[in-house]
């Protein structure tokens, strides 16, 4: 019996990361270019060091963001990570305020969502069988008492990672989630301080903690991430749609 396995293969296809100056979106552009895509890039840093073509957009401007769905309409992507989004914390008696909560649902949902939406419309005008990964987390499946408005705003990106999805199928635009754990980049640096201010800790105590509770033992790495999203990509995902995978160790049960 000769198995014809589905490639990962990614040549001739047109990958778009937002989000891509770091962490886990840097290590998704050097997945994909690794893949044979050509892989355009955006995110608000000025310096950029990668296997693509960058473009910066601030995504809380309103220009930034027009601007940038207007770069997609004309690189027309046949894949999207879309991976852009910001990160806060604080008491919802206190720091949780509604100035907090506009700024990261102007990036984590508004122009996740514009993004999302611009490939989508692009994807269907020329034809293309895309797919769509957008970028959740564990913190969107269950509230914490102090990351309030980032877990309401990843809930937010399941949610339309399945309505994208069921109205996408009948142009066969695949539209899946990832659902990251704690994994180990270079922003858990800011996150553990914040943690140390609110909780009371020594810096770097609770990057162990959360690391010894995952129950592989572990955090985990930007390339974790990445590879599922090569997957999301590829013709081996080709069955699946609506779906949020968790790469976290088995932090979430689903």
């Amino acid at each position: 019996m000769t198995l014809n396995a589905a490639p990962t293969d990614l040549t001739g296809k047109t990958v778009l990361v937002t989000g891509a100056a770091g962490g886990i979106g840097a290590s998704a552009v050097e997945h994909f270019a690794a893949m044979g895509a050509t892989v355009y890039a955006s995110d608000i840093a000025d310096d950029f060091d990668g296997a693509a073509t960058y473009v910066r957009f601030d995504l809380m401007d309103p220009k930034g963001l027009d601007d940038c769905l207007a770069w997609i309409a004309e690189i027309k992507p046949d894949v999207l990570f879309n991976n852009a989004a910001l990160f806060a914390m604080g008491s919802i008696l206190e720091e949780g305020d509604l100035q907090q909560l506009d700024r990261l649902f102007s990036v984590n949902v508004r122009a996740f969502y514009a993004v999302m939406q611009a490939c989508a419309k692009s994807m269907v005008a020329h034809g293309q069988h895309g797919s769509i990964i957008n970028l959740a987390s564990q913190a969107g499946h269950r509230g914490e008492a102090l990351v309030a408005h980032y877990c309401a705003s990843k809930a937010a990106v399941i949610s339309y990672t399945q309505s994208a999805a069921l109205a996408l199928a009948p142009h066969k635009v695949r539209v899946n989630a990832i659902s990251p754990g704690v994994i180990d980049t270079p922003m858990w640096k800011t996150v553990d301080a914040m943690f140390a201010k609110f909780e009371g800790k020594e810096i770097g105590q609770k990057k162990r903690e959360v690391g010894e509770a995952v129950p592989l033992g572990y955090m985990g790495a930007p390339a974790d991430v990445a590879r599922v999203a090569v997957f999301l990509a590829s013709d081996q995902s080709s069955y699946m749609t609506a779906q949020t995978i968790g790469v976290d160790g088995g932090n979430v049960l689903r």
